[in-house]
């Protein structure tokens, strides 16, 4: 498995994908940035007169309801149908899934209609998605939904299994399933709670490292989610006793500076039997 994971660190850097991401307007400059920090190449267009233009040159799509609206909307069903036709992997981020009505019959259409590869989103969100009994609280999750392993590992295999995608649930601890493997990963700080929008960057860099392994979809989002961790560890370091804003960019220093070695010497993840 490391093996696949330093292939795919170092093709991001040389590749340069291009990862068309459609987020929302809370996070879209760190998603961006994290994007370039980790070697690969943002587009945030999200009018609907040129995402599929977009999509037809980029390595991976991103999508991202976290401050949907009507035209959002309409976007992000254009994109993701042409993504489908061009078999460009689609990353969801469904932040707040169980929130609104609004949301969840869009993330519904969404799987009836395209082809997602991979989902990473919370405890939270991914039990709405399941229909699974999840106490809404927008994009955060409730102290009501933490779940033992076991339980987590269950529903990432099950929701995997039934829309034939990668499920990853970050937190934490972090679960990654494709349907047949689940894996537990233990890397990350607590801070990364305290700042908006780490769930978001994280899926950016899951989407970066699919752009350069889109038969690998499962041990991209592996990848991406461990990159988070360990960039949340040495920003922790790197940044004790002087606040969230020195937190937030040591966080960034962290996945520019992010290389194999580092991978190696500080992964912390096993497969969950």
């Amino acid at each position: 498995m490391i093996n696949n994971l330093v292939d795919i660190l170092n093709n991001t850097k040389k590749q340069n994908p291009l990862i068309h991401q459609i987020t929302n307007y809370v996070t879209v400059n760190d998603c961006a940035n994290v994007t370039l920090a980790i070697g690969a190449s943002p587009v945030m267009a999200d009018d609907e007169a040129e995402v599929e233009e977009f999509v037809d040159i980029a390595s991976t799509l991103l999508v991202n309801i976290g401050t949907l609206n009507k035209d959002i909307k309409t976007s992000i069903t254009k994109a993701c149908k042409r993504a489908k036709e061009k078999g460009v992997p689609v990353i969801l981020d469904p932040v707040g899934v169980g929130a609104s009505k609004f949301r969840k019959d869009f993330v519904n259409e969404l799987f009836e209609t395209s082809k997602i590869s991979c989902i990473r989103g919370n405890i939270s969100e991914i039990k709405s998605i399941l229909n699974l009994s999840s106490n809404k609280k927008g994009a955060d999750v409730s102290k009501e939904d933490i779940e033992s392993l076991e339980n987590m590992a269950s529903i990432a295999k099950t929701l995997a299994n039934s829309l034939n995608l990668v499920v990853a649930i970050t937190g934490e601890i972090d679960v990654i399933s494709d349907g047949k493997k689940v894996i537990s990963i233990k890397n990350g700080n607590h801070l990364l709670t305290k700042i908006t929008g780490t769930g978001c960057m994280c899926t950016s860099l899951v989407a970066s490292y699919c752009g350069v392994s889109k038969d690998k979809i499962y041990e991209a989002t592996i990848l991406g989610v461990i990159t988070m961790g360990i960039a949340g560890e040495i920003a922790y370091e790197n940044s004790k006793n002087k606040g969230l804003g020195t937190f937030h960019k040591e966080l960034f220093n962290a996945i520019s500076n992010f290389n194999q070695e580092i991978l190696i010497k500080k992964a912390n993840f096993q497969e969950i039997k």
